[in-house]
């Protein structure tokens, strides 16, 4: 199970991306003064206590609005509330309560998610407390106020989400199942997929792109292997726009992701490899999964000696980032190497959970220093002292290092080069992190 989701809501204006840049600790969203700006979910991760959660920004609700890229938010919206496990409902104490609140705090109702109800802009907690107190009216609970632009009472409106939270949701599960995200831009066939894998219709398909509305989990068995598919899909298709479509499905994948051990992004063989495609591939490599590309629809490709080839150069250039992703041609339509989707899923997922001792992973080391000597920087040489591995899912190491400062980006990728050849790690990122340490220790 992934980290829970918290998402912020609330009718335009009222600080949602500030509060949300707040509590990443970094800017990511977009600050205007006015209306609207806001126009995509944007997601990070934070912690508090210890805690780990998924932050979702969305757009501002106008709930009666008929304005097309209005709408396209409100739908954003409502989807992040339905993936939601916790709801930050934002309003603005210095605007007041307006009707516009009260019909939010209705779709909220309705959603029946825990809501947090925060008064934001409260600078001064004195001044405005007494206008604090006129949003109980809202019957959504209890008003926490906050300042997200002087980080005033954050504490207390994060301990209300905790509050909020079920023991269960908060804590990992057990489940040692591989856990296998089907993600990718709307009708690209990931339904029909995880239909032809199990041999009956269990997930709705249609040609309209975006006719699945909820993520589905899947049980299947393999050659004696239980996994858990997360089917993505789409959502219903109300936008013209092919841009807007595309979007809708951002926070549905990065959700499906987090949860997941293993990704399959299945890439359109018609329409080809796209900076969607790319987006996708990104979440799944920030997030440390593994990752397998699965070109559907390959029966509708006329072919030559030379198709694959090309193809496959194609994804590796504008997903030059996952060069380690694993490829395969498929047909969910026909079944055609569906059946070998296992075969990759079972290698990635053993690379994923891959460990390697530290005395050998050292001898890698020494091999790759003394081949290609470390950089310098005015007389002094970056000198690298020992490696270990720290944990898995992605595999991760640390590197002791006499000076963080000397090691290039190209010598710590010439350095993971070296491990992957030794090692493989095929369909499976690995981290790096770069430790300083004093030669006398």
């Amino acid at each position: 199970m992934g980290k829970p989701i918290i998402a912020i809501v609330g009718r335009p204006n009222v600080g949602k991306s500030t509060l949300f840049n707040t509590l990443a600790g970094e800017k990511i969203s977009i600050v205007k003064d006015y209306p609207g700006i806001t126009r995509d979910r944007i997601y990070a991760d934070m912690t508090w206590l210890d805690y780990s959660f998924s932050l979702i920004d969305t757009g501002g609700i106008e709930m009666d609005s008929r304005n097309p890229m209005l709408v396209h938010m409100r739908e954003q919206a409502d989807i992040a509330i339905r993936m939601a496990d916790v709801i930050l409902f934002i309003v603005d104490v210095r605007q007041g309560l307006v009707d516009e609140d009260f019909k939010v705090a209705d779709m909220l109702r309705r959603s029946k998610k825990p809501v947090v109800l925060v008064v934001n802009k409260v600078d001064n907690m004195e001044k405005y407390m007494p206008d604090v107190y006129e949003f109980y009216n809202l019957g959504i609970g209890e008003p926490y106020p906050v300042s997200a632009t002087g980080k005033l009472g954050i504490g207390d409106m994060l301990d209300a989400v905790l509050e909020n939270l079920s023991p269960e949701r908060l804590e990992e599960e057990d489940d040692e199942r591989p856990r296998i995200a089907i993600v990718g831009r709307p009708n690209v066939g990931k339904s029909s997929l995880i239909n032809r894998l199990l041999g009956e219709n269990r997930v709705i398909v249609s040609d309209v792109a975006g006719t699945t509305r909820d993520a589905v989990d899947t049980e299947i068995t393999w050659n004696g292997s239980e996994y858990v598919l997360i089917d993505t899909a789409g959502l219903r298709r109300k936008s013209r726009i092919k841009e807007d479509i595309e979007r809708y499905s951002i926070i549905r994948t990065v959700a499906a992701i987090e949860r997941s051990d293993v990704v399959v992004l299945m890439i359109d063989a018609v329409e080809g490899v796209t900076e969607q495609d790319a987006k996708i591939a990104g979440i799944a490599h920030d997030r440390g999964r593994g990752l397998v590309i699965a070109v559907n629809k390959w029966d509708a490709v006329e072919k030559d000696n030379s198709t694959v080839k090309e193809f496959t150069k194609r994804v590796r250039e504008v997903l030059s980032f996952v060069p380690y992703a694993e490829i395969l041609f498929i047909s969910a339509m026909t079944g055609q190497r569906t059946t070998k989707l296992f075969d990759k899923l079972d290698i990635v997922i053993q690379n994923h959970a891959m460990r390697i001792q530290t005395g050998v992973l050292n001898e890698i080391l020494t091999e790759a220093v003394a081949m290609q000597q470390p950089p310098s920087d005015k007389g002094k040489r970056l000198k690298l002292f020992y490696m270990t591995q720290v944990s898995v899912k992605p595999p991760t190491f640390v590197l002791f290092v006499n000076s963080r400062a000397l090691m290039h980006f190209s010598y710590q990728r010439y350095i993971e080069n070296r491990i992957r050849d030794a090692f493989g790690f095929l369909g499976t990122p690995i981290r790096i992190l770069i430790r300083e340490r004093k030669e006398k220790e």
